[in-house]
């Protein structure tokens, strides 16, 4: 009887043991993974720390720092190096507000190394580019300002951003042929890109000059 009894325990742990793991195996190979959570790509995004190549700065926000003239530089400062002073582009631009060496040359600046190491030369060098462009776009700025051109208002700031984007001769040419001959940067900005994104800011604290030096 004794032994009878524990043949039946015996028999009965082995199917508990068998029957849960089977319950196991059937559980394993009957769930599925429903479409709408599998994942197809890869999350993982790498960027270099001091690189914006893989970066649309448009979907990145700058400090809003107003509409006077501080607002006005840091603003287009963001636009053109994310507002770093030692940034260095692939055609050779240089410092926070990418300068080309023919610009700098023109203000009395020579020494390509010792202007992205000195941020106050660098900021000295945009007023008076900006005080030189007012020069040389004076009767551009008087006739146009205020006007629409392909739908976008025209203001001194729009004007003067799209002359530091493609020089003062291509804003004339832009603005006298009331926005037919539009030019684009090899980084794909144009003259009315900047003219909207840049409109309205009171720079007026800069005065014109005709030969501004730093």
């Amino acid at each position: 009887m004794k032994r009878w009894i524990g043949f039946m325990l015996h028999l009965a742990m082995i199917v508990v043991l068998t029957s849960f793991g089977t319950y196991t195996v059937m559980k394993k190979v009957d769930v599925e993974i429903p479409e709408s959570l599998k994942v197809s790509t890869n999350l993982e995004f790498f960027a270099p720390q001091d690189s914006i190549a893989l970066i649309d700065e448009d979907e990145v926000t700058p400090p809003f720092l107003g509409k006077a003239f501080n607002g006005f530089k840091e603003a287009l400062a963001f636009k053109e190096s994310q507002g770093k002073y030692h940034r260095v582009n692939t055609l050779g631009y240089l410092g926070k507000y990418q300068f080309g060496s023919s610009t700098l040359h023109l203000m009395g600046v020579y020494d390509m190394e010792d202007f992205l190491e000195n941020p106050e030369l660098q900021e000295k060098a945009f007023e008076a580019n900006i005080a030189r462009n007012k020069w040389i776009l004076r009767r551009d700025i008087k006739r146009f300002n205020g006007k629409t051109i392909g739908g976008i208002k025209v203001t001194e700031s729009g004007i003067l951003a799209a002359a530091h984007l493609a020089g003062a001769g291509n804003v004339k040419k832009y603005l006298r042929s009331y926005g037919q001959n539009d030019v684009t940067d090899a980084y794909g900005s144009s003259i009315s890109y900047y003219m909207k994104k840049f409109e309205g800011y009171d720079i007026s604290n800069i005065k014109q000059q005709k030969n501004a030096k730093v």
